[in-house]
């Protein structure tokens, strides 16, 4: 296809041919395989285990996907940028499809764990390759639209997937909570297939093995840590400091490692954009947050407020709402103005002060004031989700821009684990101080159950234990959620910092936004709107 100018791209952004449109569907039923996944199988757990037995490697089940996500996700952005993004995204949904598979047909609680990690395996390459593919077909000023459509599908996922794996459990048999994702999946296949046509790479450099390997043993390493560190061990345990000692000595032998390399994993001239450094920080928090939030707000108005666990993720109703509302205005408003700096410093004000509103609240907060303080939080995640993104790929290269888009994801995947194991461990300390304090004999019993107990088993408790137990889970959150009010200052600050470089793309002026050239590495100028040969 004859090449077109940037000024010509630009203006053909905004009517995009069906091809395109199809693909973005394809992308977003990808998206939705790897968000969903997780929260369907939470709700299918204790059937599995019932049938499956294993309860002690219950955790593994989740840790498992989590951790080879987690380690592939770098691997997969480079092979994206090194072969070309069409063939490796198609392999990570295929690998994903596969671990479907053989985890609904697992015989064992070990087989299942294994399959789990090949699931994960494949979903590193999922999430990545959608958003790297994004960057590859929409020029930065249109992108927002498209990534807010993408954190609109994962709030749908958080919200839906309890719902859904419930229903599917309960009617079909916990397997079809795996097998469910092979028609979706042979749906974006095919999808992609026919219709997203991108230049093809061969790239003469060989993989950095070594860089890979360090990289892996670091991450793993760090999910490790943060998963058994105060529940499988204590954190001064001999194991957490080996795998403490064994994770930070993997992550500089990485960056030694990378300033070597032919062909980095991770190219660390990429951190040489202020941008970019800061919304791969913001990133982390917004991972920190949200997970932490999801985790603990369900357990408040369960064990204080007397809801039910079967619709857990309606519960979250009011914070995902407002993030998917805001996160498809957020990228409307980039798309038609090309200003993006309000909503990471919004976002920040937002999702700080919503926090300390959740912190406020005790045994007598009503599910409408708590609903109010959860809304306000995601208006501020909303800001931050797709943002982020957007202004990482913004401050690259085209050449790199599968591994800003790895970097990022697993910025936020990091943070994410980082929030679940810091403000469980705040919040477990507290309800144990609590119940020390309130709670008559037979408190302890109580406590030891502090996760799993349903309203139905609440009420028959003691009302003395139960009413210890209230106040203990009121008093943990108050700190998880204080926890997490100061943790978001810290991307609030970030966000002032962000330097607003033009996005271009659509738009009369796009084309002719001013270079930064200040030396930065935010130059627009590496922010061309891309051009596929065949759309």
């Amino acid at each position: 296809m004859a090449e077109k100018t940037e000024a010509t791209a630009g203006a053909d952004a905004g009517k995009q041919p069906r091809s395109v449109r199809v693909v973005l569907l394809a992308l977003m039923i990808a998206m939705m395989l790897a968000m969903l996944d997780n929260m369907i199988i939470g709700t299918a757990m204790p059937t599995i285990v019932g049938e499956l037995g294993g309860l002690e490697h219950l955790s593994w089940v989740v840790t498992a996907y989590t951790l080879a996500t987690a380690a592939s996700t770098p691997l997969w952005g480079k092979l994206g940028d090194m072969y070309g993004r069409k063939g490796v995204f198609m392999s990570s949904i295929v690998i994903f499809l596969i671990g479907s598979a053989l985890s609904g047909m697992a015989q064992d609680m070990s087989q299942l764990i294994g399959f789990r990690a090949v699931q994960g395996l494949g979903a590193g390459g999922l999430m990545v390759g959608v958003m790297a593919i994004i960057g590859d077909l929409i020029p930065p000023r249109e992108r927002g639209k498209y990534q807010g459509m993408m954190a609109a599908v994962m709030a749908l996922a958080m919200i839906g997937g309890p719902l859904v794996g419930g229903t599917i459990t309960d009617h079909w048999g916990w397997r079809w909570s795996f097998y469910i994702n092979i028609p979706l999946g042979v749906i974006a296949l095919v999808a992609i297939s026919a219709v997203l046509h991108l230049p093809k790479k061969r790239s003469e450099a060989r993989i950095d093995y070594l860089g890979a390997a360090l990289l892996t043993v670091g991450i793993t390493a760090i999910v490790l840590v943060t998963t058994w560190g105060g529940t499988e061990y204590a954190w001064t345990s001999a194991r957490i400091m080996e795998l403490i000692g064994i994770g930070v000595a993997a992550l500089v032998g990485f960056v030694f490692w990378q300033t070597r390399a032919a062909e980095p994993i991770v190219p660390l001239h990429i951190f040489r954009s202020r941008n970019f450094t800061l919304m791969s920080f913001i990133g982390f928090i917004v991972g920190f947050v949200m997970f932490g939030a999801t985790l603990f707000l369900p357990l408040y108005q369960q064990a204080v407020q007397g809801a039910s666990a079967t619709n857990s993720g309606l519960l979250l109703l009011p914070m995902l709402g407002a993030m998917l509302v805001t996160s498809m205005v957020a990228g409307r408003v980039t798309t038609n103005t090309g200003r993006y700096k309000i909503f990471p410093v919004a976002g920040g004000a937002l999702m700080t002060v919503g926090l300390f509103l959740l912190s406020t609240m005790d045994t007598d907060t009503t599910r409408f004031t708590s609903g109010l303080y959860m809304a306000v939080v995601g208006l501020g995640m909303g800001c931050l989700m797709q943002i982020t993104m957007l202004v990482a790929q913004n401050s690259v290269e085209m050449k790199d821009m599968g591994v800003a888009s790895s970097s990022t994801t697993l910025f936020r995947t990091l943070g994410s684990s980082f929030g679940v194991a810091i403000m469980g461990a705040l919040f477990n300390n507290r309800v144990q101080d609590a119940m020390a304090e309130r709670a008559p004999s037979g408190g302890s019993q109580a406590t030891e159950q502090s996760a799993t107990l349903t309203a139905d088993a609440l009420e028959a408790l003691p009302a003395a234990v139960r009413d210890a137990y209230q106040h203990a889970v009121s008093s943990g959150t108050h700190g998880a959620f204080l926890l997490g009010s100061a943790v978001a200052v810290l991307a609030l600050v970030a966000a002032v910092f962000v330097k607003e470089v033009p996005l271009k793309g659509a738009g009369p002026k796009a084309a002719d936004a001013p270079a930064d050239g200040d030396g930065d590495g935010d130059d627009p100028a590496a922010a061309k709107a891309p051009v596929p040969e065949k759309v």
